[in-house]
């Protein structure tokens, strides 16, 4: 009789133990980004709605913030915003400091976030910058300007909303 070597592999139980181990480390790395990312989340911003009425290019939009606190936002531009053109920020701020002053653009139609622009601090409660549309657009789109504020209690926020055309 002719005896044979062993096969150098995993076989019967052995593998079967080895699979499980593996399974279990991968759930649990998966439940602890889970948990990581839902409780860790920086980004905690309370939002207060701003009116739909309001055109933030053909003017400054006003939000209250509670407790005689307010939110301007203005997008400074003559005619239609144009996609690629540099947008002129402004926000104003009353009966609140804040240490920075963020302003996401967000396309409305896929509603992921493009760019954030932080704005340069001019004086007390006054912020400026430039944020751009870096996407071209094919037709009128939808996008909306998210303007976040860091503040000592906490950041807080309102939306404005606005239409890009193509640029010509």
């Amino acid at each position: 009789m002719k005896i044979l070597p062993k096969t150098a592999g995993f076989s019967g139980l052995q593998g079967l133990k080895v699979l499980i181990l593996v399974t279990g480390l991968a759930l649990a790395m998966s439940t602890w980004y889970v948990f990581f990312h839902q409780y860790h989340d920086k980004s905690h911003v309370t939002w207060f709605p701003s009116a739909a009425s309001c055109d933030v290019h053909a003017h400054p939009c006003s939000v209250a913030l509670g407790s005689g606190r307010q939110l301007t936002f203005h997008i400074d531009v003559n005619g239609p915003i144009e996609a690629l053109a540099s947008l002129p920020l402004k926000v104003d701020i009353q009966g609140i400091p804040a240490h920075q002053v963020n302003v996401d653009l967000v396309d409305r139609y896929r509603d992921s976030r493009i760019e954030r622009f932080v704005l340069d601090a001019i004086t007390p409660g006054r912020f400026r910058g430039y944020g751009q549309v870096d996407k071209e657009v094919q037709t009128a789109t939808p996008w909306r300007a998210r303007v976040i504020l860091e503040t000592p209690e906490g950041d807080m926020g309102s939306w404005f909303d606005f239409e890009v055309v193509k640029k010509s």
